[in-house]
């Protein structure tokens, strides 16, 4: 991926060198030339092409607002209730990821989002331990994890 944004700036700067012109525009469109040329050749490089890896990215982070704000507006719901009826758990979710970045990109995003928490993570790495402030039916609450957050993760890395 590096090379490929490499590349794409490079063939920005040599558009302009050909083009002899120097501002800011001349290097956009030297930009988006390098983005077509290096889509039409993306069947050479060992990686896919670096703007699905983005756009990945970017979909992961507004999932990650969303179950933020989502979150957030549940926790709000629980504390003005007059009555508190929380059901707090601990509940195991094994985990397809495998490599190290990507199983703490997923402890840090269900840490970071309100009312739950990643205690443990299993030896072998294949087991999260996850404390939940409130909570449904465990296998909903897997369910969720796994078809947002890290689904989301393996398009990434993938």
């Amino acid at each position: 991926m590096a090379f490929q944004i490499l590349l794409n700036v490079v063939l920005a700067f040599l558009w302009m060198f050909i083009k002899v012109s120097y501002d800011p525009i001349s290097f956009i469109k030297g930009f988006i030339f390098g983005l077509l040329v290096i889509f039409v050749l993306r069947r050479y490089f060992h990686s896919r092409f670096y703007l699905f890896r983005l756009w990945s990215f970017i979909k992961l982070t507004f999932i990650f607002i969303k179950e933020l704000i989502l979150s957030n507006i549940a926790i709000v719901k629980i504390v003005l209730k007059p009555k508190l009826d929380m059901r707090p758990a601990i509940f195991a979710m094994d985990t397809v990821l495998t490599k190290d970045w990507q199983i703490t990109l997923l402890s840090s995003l269900i840490t970071l989002t309100p009312g739950t928490l990643v205690i443990d993570v299993s030896a072998d790495n294949k087991t999260l331990f996850i404390h939940a402030m409130n909570i449904g039916e465990v296998e909903d609450e897997i369910n969720s994890i796994k078809n947002s957050f890290e689904k989301a993760i393996l398009e990434v890395s993938r």
